[in-house]
């Protein structure tokens, strides 16, 4: 399922209407809106909180983007930014798909989306009091952002628990199947911090000390990811199983055509959705 919503929220990331958006609320630059507009729904905090639950980031990247963007836009501003953005781009994207199918999509999203349990979860607890907008791409995109963070924020449980920290998540996906040449600038680990974390990573075992994943590693990233997808069922628990294939036979040609819009590469590791 998460191959199925990711695409759908992370036009906001990379979707040219998403960024003139954030533009004209006065967030200039692509990790200006990309922090504020994913750190919005938690109040105009400082860099902290945000290193914590976006885990991956380097501090210090964090760090110059946060306070400063609630200087030039107001979290406020921010959210409706972005929801405004990322309806333009589904609306480009979804163009000539039925009415009915995109209603009848957005509301079983929706009701997923509200199964969430969010004790815990910050970044889903922040998206889901939010609430649901009334128009069918502002209820789609906002559903698909809830069970998105709700998942991510299980998924830093998962790598808390297995004694990860930040660098070293991304060093060790570097090892098993992205690149460290895309991942490293797009977190801001320096050099010296990623030998470091390759080097606590392979006296565990997981990386050999070229950076390579070993078999360990391998399966502590199977290990990690069922974690991830245990900690996310409650949603589709509560939709039900009949329910559940309904929604993934209505999300199979919107997560494509929205996937279409993505880059090539993106640091997000998303596949391709099923077909």
């Amino acid at each position: 399922m998460w191959t199925l919503f990711e695409p759908l929220h992370a036009v906001t990331y990379f979707a040219p209407e998403c960024r003139e958006h954030f533009e004209a609320a006065g967030l200039r630059g692509f990790w200006r809106g990309y922090f504020a507009g994913r750190a919005a729904p938690l109040g105009a905090v400082g860099a902290p909180p945000v290193v914590a639950a976006f885990f991956g980031f380097a501090p210090g990247t964090v760090h110059r983007a946060l306070p400063d963007v609630w200087t030039r836009a107001t979290p406020e501003r921010a959210i409706s930014a972005r929801l405004d953005g990322a309806r333009a781009a589904l609306a480009r994207l979804l163009d000539g798909t039925a009415a009915d199918h995109l209603s009848e999509a957005a509301d079983l999203l929706a009701e997923a989306a509200a199964y969430a349990d969010t004790a815990g979860r910050v970044l889903g607890a922040a998206n889901a009091a939010l609430g649901v907008p009334e128009d069918v791409l502002g209820k789609l995109w906002q559903a698909a952002t809830v069970l998105r963070e709700h998942r991510g924020d299980g998924h830093v449980a998962a790598l808390v628990v297995h004694g990860l920290d930040g660098c070293e998540t991304q060093a060790w996906r570097s090892g098993l199947d992205l690149r460290r040449d895309h991942l490293q600038p797009a977190r801001g680990w320096t050099d010296e911090e990623w030998a470091a974390a390759v080097d606590r990573l392979a006296g565990r075992g997981w990386l050999s000390a070229a950076g390579a994943a070993t078999r360990t590693g391998v399966e502590a990233h199977d290990a990690i990811e069922a974690m991830t997808d245990r900690a996310a069922m409650r949603p589709w628990d509560g939709l039900g199983e009949e329910r559940t294939a309904r929604l993934a036979e209505l999300l199979t040609p919107l997560a494509h055509a929205a996937y279409r819009d993505l880059p090539a590469w993106n640091p997000i590791g998303l596949p391709e959705p099923p077909r």
